[in-house]
Order: C-alpha cells, then sequence, then structure tokens
C-alpha cells in the first residue's frame, strides 16, 4: 500500500537532482574550458533525467495515495519553494565563501566540491535502492548508480587536481571544502520519512551510510592534500522545506517561462 511517507520520499530524491542539475547547467556556455563545458552540461542531463523518471514514478504514487493525476512538470514548474525537499547544498550558488558579493564570478572548486560530496552519497543511496521493495525505484537505482559513478569520478578527478595542484587551487578547494561541509550535516539527520521507507524496505536510512561515505570522502580528500573540516553542530533544513535565501531565486529562473505559458507546447 501506498504511504505520505514513500511519495515525500520518491519527491526528496527527485528535488535533488532537479535542483542540483539546474545549478550545473549554469556553467553552461561558461565553462573554465570546453571539455568541462560539455561535462558539466552532460552531468546536468544525467540528474534532470534522473529527476523525470522519479517525478513520473512520484505521478503514480500521488494517484494511488490520492487519486489525483499530475505531470513531472507539475512537480518542476509548479509547486512553491515550501514544497520543494531537496537538500540545501543543492541550491547554493556557485560563488562560495570567498566572493566579495552576491553577483561575483562563479567558483569552479565550489561546484567540484559539492558534486563530490553529493556523488558520494549517492553512489551509496543508488546501491542500496537496487534492493528496494519498490521495483520501479530498482529499476531507476539500475540505471542512476551508472551516471552516478561517471559524476563521482569527474568530481573526484578535479577535486584531487585542485587540491594538490597550485597553491591557487589549493586555497580554493580547502575554501569551498571549509564552506560547503558543513551541509552535509543534513544528508544523515534521520527523520519520519526515513524511518517509515526503512522499515519498509524502500530505501535505506542515509545515517546508516555516513561511515562508508565518510570513508571514501577522506580517502580522496588524503589523496587530494585536502583537509577534513571540523564538525558542526547547524543542521540545515532544505528537505523539510525550509529553504537558503537563494531558492526562491533558482526556482524563478528555473519555473518563470512554464508559470508565463500554462499548458504550452512546442
Amino acid at each position: 500500500m501506498t504511504t505520505p511517507q514513500h511519495l515525500s520520499y520518491v519527491l526528496r530524491l527527485a528535488d535533488n537532482a532537479l535542483i542540483l542539475g539546474q545549478r550545473n547547467s549554469e556553467w553552461c556556455s561558461h565553462g573554465p574550458v570546453l571539455e568541462e563545458d560539455i561535462a558539466l552540461a552532460n552531468i546536468s542531463l544525467d540528474l534532470i533525467g534522473q529527476a523525470r523518471l522519479l517525478y513520473s514514478h512520484a505521478a503514480t504514487l500521488d494517484e494511488q495515495l490520492n487519486g489525483t493525476k499530475k505531470t513531472e512538470d507539475e512537480y518542476a514548474y509548479f509547486r512553491t519553494e515550501r514544497e520543494f525537499a531537496n537538500y540545501t547544498i543543492a541550491e547554493l550558488p556557485h560563488i562560495g565563501p570567498l566572493a566579495g558579493t552576491a553577483k561575483a564570478d562563479r567558483d569552479y572548486a565550489v561546484t567540484i566540491v559539492r558534486n563530490f560530496l553529493y556523488s558520494a552519497l549517492m553512489a551509496h543511496v543508488w546501491t542500496a535502492l537496487q534492493s528496494s521493495t519498490d521495483e520501479h525505484l530498482t529499476a531507476i537505482a539500475s540505471k542512476s548508480i551508472k551516471e552516478t559513478r561517471y559524476h563521482l569520478h569527474h568530481a573526484s578527478d578535479w577535486l584531487i587536481r585542485l587540491g594538490d595542484g597550485t597553491d591557487e587551487s589549493h586555497r580554493r578547494a580547502q575554501a569551498a571544502l571549509d564552506y560547503l561541509m558543513p551541509y552535509t550535516h543534513e544528508f544523515f539527520s534521520s527523520d519520519a520519512v526515513e524511518a517509515a521507507i526503512a522499515a519498509e524496505g524502500i530505501g535505506p536510512l542515509t545515517a546508516d551510510l555516513e561511515a562508508a561515505w565518510r570513508e571514501d570522502v577522506e580517502a580522496t580528500l588524503e589523496e587530494a592534500t585536502l583537509k577534513t573540516p571540523e564538525q558542526a553542530n547547524h543542521i540545515t533544513t532544505g528537505k523539510h522545506g525550509e529553504h537558503s535565501e537563494h531558492m526562491g531565486f533558482l526556482l524563478a529562473e528555473l519555473q518563470s517561462l512554464a508559470r508565463q505559458h500554462p499548458g504550452a507546447r512546442w
């Protein structure tokens, strides 16, 4: 039987993929080199493709639960900020801690570190979901794990280059890591939704994945000659619909065309 927690969990997965895909797409035509411009565009397309599969699955669950028929576009374009349940780290701009103003140039180190931390988590999540009691999630996970391994390889390779590169690249990579690592506590803060889906065998408790995630992260950081930041106590609340000030601006860009021309086809 479909439960509200099951639907919420699938939407969380979808929202994370969509919002991070939207952020990475901002590098399109702005990449530091042409190869990276193409690489990040492909990563964005992978993430948005994952979101589409998950939103379609959510629509099926929503109909079973509430009797309402929705499309993937409705979830992406016509929900409000507080209805999105993505991690706060996914919505942050690329400017990072070294920026003087909100309109500063993008910092590629922030992009790489975020993709690394998120992909390292999702490699474990998708692996666990391949054994889900939800057959649709299992199928999505089997496709997504292949993409995520590439995302992780790409981000890890660049993180090592930046961290073990010049003094300037090392400084920027360390600053980005110090800035973003505290946001990862949200990954592992369990709640009623995760407890319910874990009890039903639908998905893992991310708290149970933390030790393996941390081991992977620290191994790469050691190779990159970067220091693991000290633990922080604050836990962000994006997955509960309480977002940073950046989320509204991101959604305005993401949703504006669909909202101006609802139902349009081309």
